[in-house]
């Protein structure tokens, strides 16, 4: 018996492919805001700087969680909306709602504490990220021809740089060209960064409804056109124990690739926690507890700019990665740009003049846009084809747990070992990216491929 023929889909316009990706502008808009201002917004309601990690172990542990499950249920989802649009929307919804009430947690002052309620909005507004991230990634598979993938990943790293350098330096912006109020009394949130929230929580839903009207999912009879059938999938009924024993068996480059992960992600969950304080402290030489005087939001405000600045330095930086690893390879690639973030966040040690860090960012950009990319791209050669979805929510975890790892003893640290002096954070992550860069000459790079397009993963 003959096996059915498969449909090619069809070739989509330049458009076509914006619209679909545009919502991740909104996305990235609202965890940019996310990643510069929520340190500083737990400071502002009383958090010590020693307690800011746990604080900051929302995100990941509501991405192991979140992310696995809307992957899962999204895969099996089909209505009006289509197959990925409801999760998006959700997320949206529930983010914009977040990003508008964390800054305003002081309203709540007389029923509970505003730490807590920011702290609850933090966790909120992550796995609200999470919601709506994670159905973006399968969108371009969904709708996409192989032959179109790359655009459609390299048009969402477009948005993804525009979305996060615009949300970093609004409240810079804000107050600085606007003259929007960057001071307030103790316990209350600037209102350059609350005005900065307000327009990324509309950005954010707007980006999404944007990508809602103007983007069409295949219903599931025509999606089934476009893809054989595996006879070796009979709807996942393994379930939690398929999953365990793919985990047990993981390739040993998955493993090596592990140990990678971890050192980066527990170096980058430490520079977003820290760097303000580090800043505004190091740099600044402002007082610990001082978060209301003008020179601790110019601090603030300034690590907003340089978060930025990494970004953009990040979303070129990826579109060269294809070029680089041509010359050296994909391990040498990954292992020199892990030496430039370490190089970079080690440097703020050293550096007095604020305007100077922006050397520091542009390291910290090299190291971003490879961790992008590069584990991805070794870790597509060494595994199957047909558990590639399931082996990749696995790699979430070398992503999510060394940041919980950190956030537990990363607060202590700092306040045992280093004395409050939150520096001292970035310097160690440093020294976990230099690490990471010998780690990753270990690992074992199968078949030579072609570069796959950045992923993007906050948690």
């Amino acid at each position: 018996m003959s096996k059915p023929t498969i449909a090619q889909k069809p070739r989509l316009s330049f458009w076509q492919i914006f619209n679909m990706s545009f919502g991740f502008l909104g996305i990235q808009f609202g965890f940019a805001l996310q990643t510069g201002n929520a340190s500083r917004i737990l400071q502002t309601f009383g958090a010590d700087v020693e307690h800011l990690s746990w604080f900051w172990l929302a995100a990941p542990i509501t991405g192991m969680i979140v992310q696995p499950i809307i992957g899962h249920y999204s895969d099996m989802t089909w209505n009006r909306l289509g197959r990925r649009r409801p999760y998006f929307l959700t997320g949206a919804i529930l983010s914009g709602l977040a990003l508008f009430f964390m800054p305003n947690s002081s309203m709540l002052a007389a029923l509970i504490p505003p730490i807590v309620v920011g702290a609850g909005m933090l966790m909120i507004m992550d796995a609200s990220f999470n919601v709506a991230m994670e159905p973006f990634r399968a969108l371009v598979a969904d709708n996409l021809p192989d032959s179109q993938h790359t655009t459609g990943f390299s048009m969402q790293t477009c948005l993804i740089g525009v979305g996060a350098v615009i949300g970093s330096w609004l409240p810079y912006v804000f107050a600085e060209w606007f003259g929007i109020g960057k001071t307030a009394e103790q316990g209350i949130v600037p209102n350059n960064v609350l005005y900065s929230f307000y327009i990324g929580a509309a950005v954010l839903i707007g980006a999404i409804l944007w990508t809602v009207i103007r983007t069409k999912e295949y219903p599931p009879e025509v999606y089934a056109t476009f893809h054989e059938k595996d006879e070796s999938d009979s709807g996942h009924k393994g379930g939690l124990s398929e999953i365990f024993s793919d985990l047990a068996n993981m390739p040993k480059t998955m493993k090596q690739l592990g140990l990678v992960q971890f050192f980066s992600w527990f170096a980058l969950f430490s520079m977003w926690v820290f760097t303000t304080p580090a800043v505004a402290d190091h740099v600044y030489h402002i007082p610990a507890g001082d978060t209301t005087s003008v020179a601790y939001n110019d601090a603030a405000n300034w690590v907003n700019v340089l978060f930025g600045v990494y970004n953009a330095v990040s979303a070129v930086y990826a579109l060269l990665l294809p070029r680089i690893v041509k010359k050296l390879s994909r391990k040498r690639a990954h292992a020199f740009s892990l030496v430039m973030g370490g190089v970079g966040l080690i440097s703020v040690f050293f550096i007095t003049d604020p305007k100077l860090l922006v050397l520091s960012m542009v390291g910290i950009g090299l190291a971003w846009g490879s961790i992008l990319a590069m584990p991805y791209a070794i870790l597509s050669s060494s595994i199957p084809a047909s558990k590639i979805g399931v082996y990749m929510g696995i790699f979430n975890f070398f992503i999510t747990f060394p940041q919980i790892v950190n956030g537990v003893i990363g607060g202590p640290i700092v306040k045992y070992a280093y004395s409050g002096h939150a520096v001292y954070a970035l310097v160690m992550a440093g020294v976990f990216m230099f690490l990471a860069a010998i780690a990753v000459l270990f690992v074992k790079d199968g078949r030579k491929i072609q570069i796959i397009e950045p992923a993007v993963n906050k948690s």
